[in-house]
């Protein structure tokens, strides 16, 4: 990946009414990127990606592509949208939905069938290529709602929420699409909930939150500047030992909890503490700090609704 960003947003600031969406937010997403931007509902996501593509004029602040300025509806030739909501025509077949975008965006002729066809290839939707897409599954769907927004090869791609409501094989099948475009030099900004996914796919995370970063890094990183770089030990035990107070974690009947920084050398000494209480393990679980201890600790656990 170069130094140059691909896209960079400064003091992105956008109000409606009395509500401020977003309140001098900025990031960069880098060359050859998958960049997850996560946040609660409400936090200002929506806004601000209808912003990056071109459907949201800002109250303040700048949005640039490839090192140029972008305003209003223009100057977003090199960039794909695909959206949360499924964005294709159901009467149409798939081949006939790949068309219709492909001319929205500008192919004709012989580039246009050949985009197509590649399409139907990559999606592994060829052999249903003349079929009305009201009769696909929800995950064919998605894979078809990205290929209709990658059609014209932009160079960045904002991807909202690609993955919501499809089955494990589904999902498998979208990440190995999104692998092969990054491949081509594609740089992906990806929204989702699915904050296994983001921890697992992504070089990088942004979490925002009342319209701000609140956070930006790697896995790693964000994990050290928050809940620390501790080890979770969890053990569920036959009986709870005498003395259980004096233990340093949390109890839940026969479930204990505690967190360590060196397992190896602190783990023998905790068995054998149990053991002299009276307690046997039954089973024992050791865990890094997940991406999900990291979200609800910057944003706290109150639904947001």
């Amino acid at each position: 990946m170069t130094s140059a960003p691909v896209l960079r947003v400064q003091d992105a600031r956008k109000t409606f009414g009395n509500t401020a969406a977003l309140k001098g937010l900025s990031f960069e997403l880098r060359a050859g990127e998958l960049l997850a931007l996560l946040g609660p509902n409400g936090a200002g996501k929506t806004t601000l990606i209808r912003a990056i593509a071109g459907r949201v004029a800002l109250d303040g602040g700048e949005i640039e592509l490839f090192g140029r300025k972008v305003e209003g509806a223009t100057g977003r030739d090199a960039l794909g949208v695909v959206p949360q909501e499924i964005a294709l025509y159901p009467l149409l077949t798939a081949r006939e939905n790949l068309a219709t975008f492909g001319r929205l965006n500008g192919l004709t002729g012989a580039a246009l069938k050949t985009r197509v066809d590649w399409a139907l290839e990559w999606t592994a939707l060829a052999d249903r290529a003349n079929e009305p897409i009201k009769t696909f599954s929800g995950g064919m769907k998605r894979r078809l709602n990205i290929a209709c927004a990658v059609l014209h090869e932009p160079k960045a791609l904002l991807l909202d929420e690609p993955t919501v409501g499809v089955d494990p094989q589904s999902r498998e099948r979208i990440y190995e699409m999104l692998d092969r475009l990054r491949a081509s030099g594609a740089s992906l900004l990806l929204t989702t909930h699915q904050l296994e996914e983001a921890e697992a796919r992504c070089d990088r995370i942004v979490i925002v939150d009342h319209g701000k970063i609140i956070a930006e890094g790697s896995l790693a990183a964000l994990v050290e500047s928050t809940v620390g770089g501790h080890l979770q030990v969890a053990l569920r035990l036959d009986r709870v030992p005498a003395a259980a107070e004096g233990f340093k974690g949390e109890w839940n009947d026969r479930q204990f909890t505690t967190r360590m920084r060196d397992v190896s050398s602190e783990l023998p000494v905790l068995l054998e503490q149990l053991r002299a209480g009276g307690s046997a393990v039954e089973d024992l679980q050791v865990r890094g700090a997940s991406l999900q201890s990291v979200f609800l600790h910057l944003t706290g656990r109150e639904l947001r609704e």
